[in-house]
């Protein structure tokens, strides 16, 4: 009896060299795209084929001994096209519609796998005869320079991946996909968490948090959450790597004559001394005011900037013509 291929690499989206990662990937994208819950009426109906489809593929190439077995019966099989056994495929067997599980999945898989899934049956108890520990998790964490500059605590609520509580994350519910989860063996959920920020943490830096991951299997520990700093831009200062770079505007007089002017750090105002001739665009150095090193801190730049005052008296503007006129002299 014949039954219609699956081309299964082009059910997830993937490349037939794609590597585990890369498959892992465009399954959980996948799952969530069509879980059942996410949809109504007659698209749901669609989503509950579409995530069977997505879970078998992803059944048979995240398995390493049936992903061979699948690549072995070659490339030239097009989706939909009967499929037939053929007659170079020494050492496989194939099963018959009276010896293949009731495990949910589609003829192909049957006549390729029988009952032998992970989703079901004795190979997926046989393959999580002891504890399994849950994946880690990676998210962003946005903080202010000052936040981070200071460290601190900071509440964060997460969008979490859960263990479906129906099926205790077999992805299974007696001989169907799980309707709760769709199959994915995981529920979404929300959990708020307070956050221990280090003093001096970076953009890009990584904050681990122990046990706050996925869930694990069978009394295995959670996984593990690290958090990816990203700094939030800043109104006053520009990070350059552990340097700082600020901008002030001087009046012409000040630069011309120096002076001693306000700055802002990150620990407060300070006075910063002008030296006389300053020209716009020149960078004056704060020393050790920038972001904290190994070695103690980086510096803070600041940029000039020359302005002059949107009003002037009219014995400011004489003066201006008188110093024009000495200019001219020159």
């Amino acid at each position: 009896m014949s039954v219609a291929f699956r081309d299964y690499y082009e059910i997830l989206g993937v490349k037939r060299d794609a590597t585990e990662k890369e498959i892992k990937t465009a399954y959980r994208k996948l799952a969530r795209k069509w879980h059942p819950d996410l949809h109504t009426g007659k698209d749901k109906e669609v989503a509950e084929e579409k995530i069977k489809q997505v879970n078998e593929a992803y059944e048979v190439l995240s398995d390493k001994e049936k992903r061979s077995k699948y690549d072995r019966l070659g490339t030239n099989w097009r989706d939909g096209q009967d499929f037939r056994p053929p007659p170079d495929t020494e050492g496989f067997h194939f099963y018959t519609g009276t010896d293949a599980g009731a495990s949910g999945f589609s003829d192909f898989f049957e006549t390729l796998f029988g009952g032998g899934s992970r989703f079901g049956g004795a190979t997926r108890t046989a393959r999580r005869t002891g504890p399994v520990r849950g994946r880690d998790i990676e998210a962003e964490l946005e903080l202010a320079l000052e936040e981070a500059y200071r460290g601190g605590e900071k509440s964060l609520q997460l969008t979490t991946r859960e263990l479906c509580q129906v099926c205790g994350g077999a992805g299974i519910e007696g001989n169907a996909f799980c309707r709760m989860c769709g199959g994915t063996g995981e529920t979404p959920g929300v959990k708020t968490l307070a956050v221990k920020i280090p003093p001096g943490v970076r953009d890009g830096s990584r904050i681990r948090l122990k046990g706050q991951g996925g869930e694990g299997l069978g009394g295995g520990s959670r996984g593990d959450l690290y958090l990816k700093v990203k700094l939030l831009p800043h109104s006053v200062f520009k990070v350059k790597g552990e340097d700082l770079e600020t901008e002030v505007i001087i009046r012409p007089e000040q630069a011309v004559l120096g002076d001693q002017i306000s700055v802002p750090t990150l620990d407060g105002p300070v006075l910063m001394k002008v030296p006389p001739g300053m020209r716009a665009g020149k960078r004056l150095r704060l020393r050790g005011k920038g972001l904290p090193n190994p070695k103690g801190r980086g510096d803070e730049y600041v940029v000039v900037k020359i302005d002059i005052p949107g009003h002037l008296s009219a014995e400011e503007e004489q003066l201006y013509r008188q110093l024009a006129a000495l200019r001219r002299e020159v």
